[in-house]
C-alpha cells in the first residue's frame, strides 16, 4: 500500500533520517530519493528509486551509465530529475578521480588500477594511456595516447617516447581498457608491449608494466610474469 513519505515516521523519512542518524544510515534508494524530492501519485520517491535501482541490479556504476532518455522512461522521472541523478553520479565519479590523483607513487599494480579505473574502466570504447614516472616511481604525467573503437586502438611509439623526453621521465607504465570486461592479454597487446619495451631499453626509458583495466578488475603483465 502506498503511503506518502510525509506520513512516515519522522526518523524513517530520508531527509530527517540523514539529519538524525547520518548519511551512512541511508540506503542507496533513500539517498536517490533525497535527490529527486518526490515520486508520483502512486509511488513514493523511495519506492521509485528502489524500482530504478532494481532495473540496474542495485549497481550504482550501471546507474551512472543510463542516459537521460533512459532515466525519463521511468514514470515519475522527468528531465530535471534525470539530470539531477546523472549530475550527482558524475560528481561521485569525479571525486573518485581526484582521490586517485593523490596516489602519486606507484608501489603496485593495484595503485595503477586505482588511478586509471575511474578514467577508463567504464568506457564503452578502448583508450590507451601512458603513465610517466620519475626515478622515485612517482607519476609526473599521464596522457591519453589514443582512442579507438570497441575492439582496439592504435599506438604510436614515437609519441610515447617523445612525451617521455619532454617530461624527463625515467620509466613508463602502459595502460588500456577492455570494454568487453575480459582480463586477457591479446596477441596485439603482447606485441605492442614487446615493441615498446625493446625501444625503451635503447633509450634508457623503461617499460615497467602494462596493465589492462576493466570496470571491476585489472591484468598486470608484470604480476603475470610476462615481462
Amino acid at each position: 500500500m502506498y503511503t506518502p513519505i510525509n506520513q512516515w515516521a519522522e526518523d524513517d523519512r530520508p531527509r530527517e533520517k540523514f539529519l538524525l542518524k547520518g548519511k551512512s544510515s541511508l540506503s542507496d534508494s533513500e539517498l536517490l530519493a533525497i535527490l529527486i524530492g518526490s515520486g508520483s501519485r502512486n509511488e513514493s520517491a523511495v519506492q521509485l528509486c528502489q524500482r530504478i535501482l532494481f532495473f540496474v541490479d542495485n549497481n550504482l556504476n550501471q546507474l551512472g551509465k543510463l542516459s537521460i532518455q533512459k532515466l525519463t522512461e521511468f514514470k515519475g522521472i522527468g528531465e530535471a530529475k534525470a539530470i539531477t541523478i546523472a549530475a550527482a553520479l558524475e560528481l561521485g565519479r569525479r571525486r573518485r578521480t581526484e582521490e586517485a590523483e593523490e596516489l602519486k607513487k606507484i608501489t603496485s599494480s593495484k595503485v595503477v588500477f586505482e588511478i586509471m579505473q575511474p578514467i577508463i574502466g567504464e568506457l564503452p570504447h578502448e583508450e590507451f594511456w601512458i603513465l610517466y614516472l620519475n626515478n622515485s616511481n612517482k607519476v609526473i604525467h599521464k596522457a591519453q595516447l589514443s582512442k579507438g573503437g570497441i575492439i582496439g586502438t592504435i599506438v604510436d611509439c614515437r609519441i610515447v617516447f617523445k612525451t617521455a623526453f619532454e617530461q624527463n621521465a625515467t620509466s613508463i607504465i602502459l595502460t588500456h581498457n577492455h570494454p568487453s570486461g575480459k582480463l586477457l592479454a591479446s596477441d596485439a597487446d603482447r606485441e605492442i608491449t614487446r615493441k615498446l619495451k625493446l625501444a625503451g631499453q635503447q633509450l634508457d626509458i623503461f617499460i615497467i608494466d602494462h596493465i589492462i583495466i576493466t570496470e571491476n578488475g585489472y591484468y598486470s603483465f608484470q604480476d603475470e610474469g610476462i615481462f
